[in-house]
């Protein structure tokens, strides 16, 4: 069989940041997906940082790890849940990647002497990583999403690689999506255009014309709204997709798309075979999201509970484990802040389940030790990611083992019990920027354990993204307190989950299973949380 030439789809966005380009980006992928293509994903960021490892969850939202460890945009969380295809570190480019290379480039002598300039060397670097990760997944279509909004100087050199793309590639091979914003006015109660034309002629000025819209809007779109988007940004009447907002499932938007038909009108005009999609499956898990039978009351205890998005991947994973066990999980987000100001009872007597996740730093650490004491204490189902896992081997040195004072070399250097130490291999370490233990791992389940029965396989693999660990030194002394050491790499020296034997559920792992969780394969840990807490509910 002849490979299939890639073909290029190009997402853009006008009017504001944050309009949903990655959701449109993820949904078109499975739609695509679904009519079995072999689809690719990348996403553009504008910014000069080299990743988004050091960003500010605050600022950024969370940072997503592939499996060969790289530490993207949490829009490879989208990709990745609504394709189901591991992605890598190809598939985010930033500012800071492709000028790097460059220069790395001219200094090598790569250049040959030229003058190095945006046009062709930056355009071209650009070009260069999105064949790359095309050729890497051997796609027949790679959807690239350009982060930031159209007009911002910082895209400029990526909008002119991604026009000059239709050049080299035909026309017949690149299509650009443009996701904007139909505004609604209460004062006058209409739908207002003129954001969106004004977004196009932006996209214009860059040299490319859209060839289709996915109008975001509160309202559906009126007939005569549709056609005076079409007169005045030159897009077909049937090539304007809405995107209204919706209070339900993210996952419910694939499916309206498919019945506007947006991947027929991607495939027929990059003349590609047209293929019906199926979708059974994810209409049925749409379906149990939407109408579940029962609910659960779950406490997420973070330091990030200003903005959502730091625990996106966390949220969703549970979300997912909910319509495995056909439940509504409803997340109450604690500040661990709080928790230290309150106590642990103030806010947490009304839950059923405790999820305590990653994060850096001693800010809110009391309190999330405090939650975790409490879960184990109440007998309360509890999680703990990372962080998570840290904390509970500090709550339970202290308080069920009797080492006053114990703590993590991070927050305390001078604890009299350090139970959690720098890796041997990050002790030395100056520069921030991906120099963590990150990726997939390999860990050994011990057989017996809760681990081992919820996952039902004695090795699996988790992505990581940390820099401490449980002091080994310390191992006996928990063994002896009863704490369970259920997952070990497979040399023995590092400590991948911790559980409690004779506790409802309490469970927490040095990696971030919620990377791997996807809307209809809930990730095993999250699904025996929800399963607990529903137990707990009913008791």
């Amino acid at each position: 069989m002849i490979p299939m030439t890639t073909k290029y789809v190009f997402v853009t966005g006008g009017v504001v940041s944050a309009i949903g380009k990655g959701i449109t980006a993820a949904s078109l992928g499975l739609l695509l997906k679904r009519r079995d293509y072999r689809v690719a994903l990348v996403k553009i960021d504008p910014y000069i940082n080299v990743d988004a490892g050091v960003m500010n969850p605050f600022q950024h939202g969370e940072v997503y790890v592939t499996d060969d460890g790289a530490e993207t945009d949490l829009d490879l969380g989208h990709y990745e849940r609504f394709v189901d295809e591991s992605l890598t570190r190809l598939s985010n480019v930033t500012t800071g990647l492709v000028y790097g290379e460059v220069i790395r480039k001219e200094r090598a002598g790569d250049y040959l002497g030229q003058t190095v300039q945006v046009i062709p060397h930056i355009t071209d670097e650009i070009k260069e990583r999105l064949k790359q990760c095309a050729s890497h997944h051997e796609a027949d279509l790679c959807i690239v999403e350009i982060g930031g909004t159209v007009g911002d100087i910082e895209s400029q050199p990526f909008l002119e690689a991604i026009r000059q793309m239709r050049t080299d590639e035909g026309p017949q091979s690149v299509y650009y999506v443009h996701v904007t914003l139909i505004p609604h006015l209460a004062t006058v109660g209409e739908l207002k255009t003129k954001p969106t034309q004004h977004s196009v002629q932006e996209l214009r000025r860059a040299g490319i014309q859209p060839d289709l819209l996915v109008c975001r809007s509160k309202y559906p779109l009126t007939d005569d709204i549709t056609r005076k988007i079409a007169l005045f940004c030159d897009v077909p009447v049937s090539n304007i997709i809405e995107g209204i907002d919706t209070e339900g499932s993210l996952y419910e938007i694939p499916l309206a798309m498919e019945r506007q038909g947006i991947a027929d009108l991607v495939t027929d005009k990059l003349d590609l075979p047209q293929r019906a999609a199926d979708l059974t499956d994810w209409e049925q898990m749409v379906q149990r999201s939407n109408s579940p039978s029962d609910r659960v009351d779950i406490a997420m205890v973070g330091k990030y509970m200003d903005l959502h998005d730091s625990y996106l991947s966390v949220t969703e994973a549970l979300c997912h484990a909910g319509a495995a066990n056909d439940a509504e999980v409803c997340i109450k987000y604690v500040d661990s802040e709080d928790i230290e100001r309150d106590g642990a009872q103030a806010h947490l007597s009304d839950v059923s389940g405790v999820l305590v996740p990653g994060g850096f730093g001693d800010r809110g650490i009391e309190g999330k030790i405090a939650a975790i004491g409490y879960a184990r204490e109440h007998n309360l189902p509890f999680l703990g990611l990372c962080l998570g896992l840290q904390c509970a081997v500090i709550e339970f040195a202290r308080n069920a083992c009797g080492l006053a004072g114990a703590n993590s070399k991070e927050f305390n250097l001078d604890t009299p019990h350090p139970v959690v130490i720098y890796m041997k291999d990050q002790e030395y370490i100056t520069e921030l920027g991906g120099t963590m233990r990150l990726g997939a791992y390999p860990c050994v389940l011990k057989e017996g354990s809760l681990a081992a029965r919820v996952y039902g396989a004695s090795q699996i693999s988790e992505r990581h993204r940390h820099r401490y660990e449980v002091n080994n030194a310390y191992r006996q002394v928990l063994e002896g307190g009863g704490l369970v050491f259920s997952g070990i790499s497979p040399e023995g020296d590092l400590v991948e989950i911790i559980e409690l034997p004779h506790h409802p559920y309490f469970v927490a792992t040095q990696a971030h299973p919620e990377f791997k969780s996807r809307p209809n394969r809930a990730h095993p840990l999250f699904r025996g949380l929800v399963a607990a807490a529903l137990q707990q509910a009913d008791a």
